[in-house]
């Protein structure tokens, strides 16, 4: 997952994409960069870390011009390194490209083999440096022409910012798995992958960029074209769960709503009976749970506690880069509140498990504080299969879900009890039609043949 944002035609685009990228945070904490054009020349700063450490007033003031995109990174496809930081930038002939990436592709290989058999030579192990590639070998007519074309080459999910000398580009890949919307400030044009970001720099919400359509931002205004033939919608369900923030819309409906109607349906299906009865509390796992446990809470009649403190001085702990910084933020991140959970018998609400080990460390801390009993229920059906569309979770051995039954599951992490929402249960809650879904992670039916060896390194190797 990744956090994209452009401006068109605003005096303070640069400021207004490092607020976008703020909004964006949580899509990704392991880089940030902004690029900005006035007309004459590309200025950019970008650098490891977090929107907030990577720019400062000073900065912010240089990156003088009316157009600008921004990027905050969460790697999924080349490794967490400072070549690898977006927007990426190339220069050819025609002026300059830079590219804001969201999404994996899945035909990178074999894109990147031929181009290098032609003499072409990559600086990153980025799969969005293909995208620049292509455009800049593009030999159509119409610059517009030239992105359909480059796009046309491209398999798996985008969602793309793009900035083309004074161009300001948005783009959906035919399936739409990543989202991308568009919005208006002061008479310029936004694009952004969430809603929030809008509201921070209080934008109006326009529309979404629909799947398969390509958006050109000029002085002149906007223009939309849909060259590619429709074909079957492949949203990622996983936004819904986990990924973007509740005060978002996604994909044109709230992430909200839609979280409670989850732990709603969790509720219905997989009630949580303890040894003696009714269970004393519902509480979630801060903060991604807290939406679902409202919904569950709710439909259960069982009293919703807050028995978690999250420090919010650290970030999101599934989208740190390695498991030892996973660990580390787990005992950092939340903890327990002694006097609501001693002696209770507890419902806890997560949005998912993904490796175990976050969830079996939490359980380890409620167990030390006091909990008779802890029952855990989740929000989303078990994670089985590899993502090869932007998630970071490539290989079936790093999914518990995929090689252990639920039972073996609960004993691993230490539960009493544990249930998953069902497939079905997971889709009545959404408030799009059923089949408009990505559900690959769960039941192994990919939109797009996934690559027969995909690591998040390959084009390291």
């Amino acid at each position: 997952m990744c956090g994209i944002f452009g401006i068109s035609g605003h005096k303070e685009a640069a400021r207004l994409t490092y607020l976008g990228l703020y909004a964006l945070q949580h899509r990704g904490e392991e880089s940030a960069g902004i690029f900005t054009y006035n007309g004459k020349k590309v200025r950019y700063h970008k650098g490891m870390g977090l929107v907030g450490d990577v720019f400062d007033e000073k900065v912010i003031h240089s990156l003088r011009g009316s157009l600008a995109i921004g990027h905050v990174r969460y790697s999924t496809t080349g490794s967490s390194h400072v070549s690898n930081i977006q927007p990426f930038l190339v220069n050819h002939m025609r002026g300059h490209i830079a590219i804001a990436h969201n999404g994996n592709l899945t035909n990178i290989l074999w894109l990147r083999r031929a181009m290098e058999e032609k003499g072409s030579v990559f600086q990153t192990s980025m799969d969005s440096e293909i995208i620049a590639h292509l455009l800049a070998r593009a030999n159509e007519k119409d610059y517009k022409e030239n992105v359909v074309w480059a796009l046309s080459h491209l398999e798996g999910a985008y969602s793309l910012v793009l900035m083309m000398n004074d161009v300001l580009i948005g783009a959906r890949d035919p399936h739409g798995w990543r989202p991308l919307c568009l919005g208006k400030v002061d008479g310029a044009y936004v694009l952004a992958s969430e809603t929030c970001a809008l509201d921070l720099i209080r934008a109006e919400y326009v529309r979404e960029i629909e799947p398969g359509e390509i958006v050109f931002i000029t002085k002149d205004g906007i223009r939309s074209l849909k060259p590619f033939p429709k074909t079957r919608q492949a949203m990622c369900i996983f936004e819904y769960i986990y990924f973007a923030r509740p005060d978002s819309n996604i994909f044109g409906k709230n992430v909200y709503l839609t979280r409670r109607r989850l732990g709603a349906n969790l509720a219905r299906e997989c009630p949580a009976e303890c040894r003696s009865g009714k269970c004393d509390l519902v509480m979630p796992i801060p903060d991604s749970g807290n939406y679902a446990a409202l919904g569950f809470a709710k439909a259960s009649k069982i009293p919703y506690e807050v028995g978690l403190i999250r420090n919010h001085y650290i970030g999101r702990t599934f989208i740190q880069p390695s498991q030892y910084l996973r660990d580390f933020s787990v005992k950092v991140k939340l903890n327990p509140i002694k006097d609501v959970l001693k002696g209770k018998r507890i419902v806890v609400v997560e949005d998912s498990i993904v490796r175990g080990t976050t969830s079996k460390s939490r359980v380890k801390a409620l167990r030390e504080a006091g909990a008779k009993e802890i029952h855990m229920r989740i929000s989303c059906p078990p994670i089985k299969f590899p993502c090869y569309y932007g998630i970071d979770f490539p290989s079936k051995k790093e999914l518990i879900a995929s090689n252990r039954s639920v039972f073996q599951i609960k004993d691993f992490i230490g539960l009493d009890s544990l249930g998953y929402l069902s497939l079905d249960g997971m889709l009545k809650a959404m408030l799009l039609p059923k089949n408009s879904f990505c559900t690959a992670c769960f039941n192994g039916d990919y939109p797009v043949k996934p690559p027969a060896k995909f690591a998040k390194n390959l084009l390291e190797r």
